[in-house]
């Protein structure tokens, strides 16, 4: 029987796709496997029992990564469960920051309750709320993964011309990406060029930030831009001065802060970019899945701290080796493997950063003086037998 803790409320739909192996509630101590959302890790103690945590979404901003690492945790998230959700959301940002539509509609409540000339003062008022098309227009989509091609084949659709940025385009997103999306090279491309700008890139050292003075100065006059990835890609101060001197037409964002609300020509939505059924559905489903093909077989999918790795089994006891990404120490894991009597059927090693993942196939009977003589080695954090 496998434990699982969900810490936030969990799509049934996925819940559902645990066999009948799985308990999953919100109170088990020493869960095999967390299932989380937005609740904040940063300060939980994990049980040794604990194998895996899976964010049920794209973000992973609330575990922490590099502890989760050295303990030998797994941390998978859900990339592109939620990116159709997210992608409806942005189009509707993309339209909201050019046609001034929120502004009038607090304007009519604002002004014409009990008006008896109703009509008649929607027409005398509403040139104020006057807004330009997005066909036509040039777009410019920072970060081409699951959600931003998405956006950039819509956007095309709709008749903008696209531009794409990512200097990490993969194969399968370089796939889905419309021929008509121009892919260009150099981020001051997109921001001397395009009318709009949308972010959709993780935030790191080098992404925080991006979108402040010095570049902002770069862009058109009057550009709009939408930010549905993570809030500190955009300089908040910098934001705010640029919609205050008219530089920046609109600001559209799903993270927003206190100081936004104020900011002329700024448009804070409430972190709704993954807020459907659907959504939540889809990241439950995929997230149940990967911590199933885990913990019963040791496979790593979509894993943010540690390589991918996914094999079929050859044999009925698989042995998996968490540890240290150095200079021989799968020579020293082979040969306590051999100490142990333990004939490989087939073997595969990966690494990420610092650590590595070791999965060995065997028919032979792994003894737990061999799992103590592979955990003792100074290199390796976890040694997990499944049959």
């Amino acid at each position: 029987m496998y434990n699982i803790l969900t810490l936030n409320k969990i799509s049934a739909t996925g819940i559902r796709n645990f066999s009948s192996d799985y308990k999953c509630t919100d109170s088990i101590k020493d869960p095999d496997a967390i299932l989380v959302r937005s609740a904040s890790m940063h300060d939980m103690e994990f049980s040794d029992k604990t194998l895996a945590i899976a964010r049920a979404g794209a973000g992973v901003n609330n575990i922490p990564l590099d502890r989760c690492a050295a303990e030998g945790i797994v941390v998978f998230n859900t990339p592109g469960a939620n990116a159709n959700a997210v992608k409806e959301l942005v189009l509707c940002g993309l339209l909201l920051s050019s046609r001034k539509v929120i502004p009038s509609i607090e304007w009519v409540k604002a002004t014409l309750r009990g008006d008896e000339n109703f009509s008649k003062s929607v027409e005398k008022g509403k040139s104020a709320f006057a807004g330009p098309e997005i066909k036509g227009k040039k777009l410019g989509v920072i970060g081409l993964g699951a959600i931003g091609v998405l956006v950039a084949n819509a956007a095309h659709s709709l008749g903008m011309e696209v531009y794409g940025y990512d200097p990490f385009l993969s194969v399968d997103a370089a796939w889905n990406l419309s021929r008509s999306v121009k892919h260009v090279t150099r981020l001051d491309d997109i921001f001397t060029d395009c009318d709009y700008i949308t972010l959709h890139v993780p935030l790191t050292d080098d992404t925080r930030g991006l979108i402040n003075t010095v570049n902002i100065a770069k862009m058109k006059d009057s550009v709009r831009i939408l930010n549905f990835a993570r809030g500190d890609l955009v300089d908040t101060d910098d934001i705010i001065s640029a919609l205050a001197d008219g530089k920046v037409a609109s600001y559209v964002t799903d993270f927003g802060c206190e100081a936004l609300l104020d900011a002329n020509g700024a448009i804070v939505i409430p972190h709704l970019g993954a807020s459907t059924p659907e959504s939540e559905d889809n990241c439950a489903v995929m997230a149940v899945e990967e911590i199933s093909d885990f913990l019963e077989n040791g496979n790593i999918t979509h894993s943010v701290n540690f390589p991918n790795v996914s094999v079929p089994r050859s044999t009925g006891t698989r042995v998996t080796i968490i540890h240290k990404n150095v200079p021989n120490v799968i020579s020293k894991i082979t040969t306590a493997v051999a100490a142990g009597d333990i004939n490989i059927d087939n073997m595969v090693n990966k690494s990420k950063g610092e650590y590595a993942y070791t999965m060995l196939d065997t028919d032979a009977d792994v003894t737990e003086d061999a799992i103590s003589t592979i955990t003792s080695l100074d290199e390796v954090i976890r040694v997990r037998v499944i049959k």
